[in-house]
C-alpha cells in the first residue's frame, strides 16, 4: 500500500514506515502530524482524486528540523571585476509515516 501526498509545494511517494526529508513545517520533533493532500491510494487499485482522494489522510510523526549541507554559489562577471560569493543551507523536517489511511 502506497500514497502520493503534496507539501511544500512538492508531491512524494509514501508507504508505511518510509522516512522523508520535506521542506521545513512550523512543527516540534516528536509531534505528530497529518498530511489531508492525498493525491492517489493504492490500497487493492489504485485510486486517484480530483485533485484530492476525499477521506484519505496520511500519518506521520516529525523526527526533527534541521538544515541540509551548504552550498557556495559563486556570481561574477568577466572583465569587470565583480563577484560575489553565498553560500545556502536549505531547511527541512524529517518526518516518519506511520499509517496511510484511505
Amino acid at each position: 500500500m502506497y500514497a502520493i501526498i503534496e507539501t511544500g509545494g512538492k508531491q512524494y511517494q509514501v508507504k508505511e514506515g518510509d522516512i522523508l526529508f520535506i521542506e521545513k513545517l512550523d512543527v516540534e520533533a516528536e509531534s505528530a502530524i497529518t498530511f489531508d493532500k492525498v493525491i492517489a491510494v493504492d490500497n487493492d487499485g489504485l485510486k486517484v482524486g480530483a485533485p484530492y482522494v476525499k477521506g484519505a489522510t496520511v500519518d506521520a510523526t516529525v523526527i526533527k528540523n534541521g538544515k541540509s549541507k551548504k552550498i557556495t554559489v559563486f556570481t561574477y562577471k568577466p572583465k569587470k571585476s565583480e563577484k560575489r560569493k553565498k553560500g545556502h543551507r536549505q531547511p527541512y523536517t524529517q518526518v516518519k509515516i506511520e499509517a496511510i489511511k484511505a
